[in-house]
């Protein structure tokens, strides 16, 4: 799934009041962190991640690497915050415009 302009936009508008979840720290992305971004993405959906200063990589490839390994979207890249998107098809919370909400069981 790729988001759209205006999909991104909601997403950053929705994520604005979120406070950063996990803190990518000196280690980058280990396995560790990559769980835990997974498993934040199953409860919130929405998420917001923090890169310290002391990190070995950059901000965006950061985004990029948990993007990739946890099948989330990139929302907005600001900074050295990060906002992670990802739809859970059996709770799903956030309505994004032109995402179609499924219908519960």
């Amino acid at each position: 799934m790729t988001l759209t302009g205006k999909q991104r936009r909601a997403l950053r508008a929705l994520g604005h009041h979120l406070d950063p979840l996990i803190l990518v720290g000196k280690e980058g992305v280990t396995a560790s962190l990559t769980a835990a971004v997974e498993q934040a993405l199953v409860d919130h959906e929405l998420i917001k991640l923090k890169v310290g200063e002391n990190s070995p990589l950059d901000r965006h490839e950061v985004s990029e690497m948990l993007a990739e390994s946890t099948g989330a979207e990139i929302a907005q890249v600001l900074g050295r915050t990060i906002l992670l998107f990802r739809r859970n098809p059996e709770k799903p919370q956030v309505e994004v415009p032109g995402l179609p909400m499924p219908k519960p069981a």
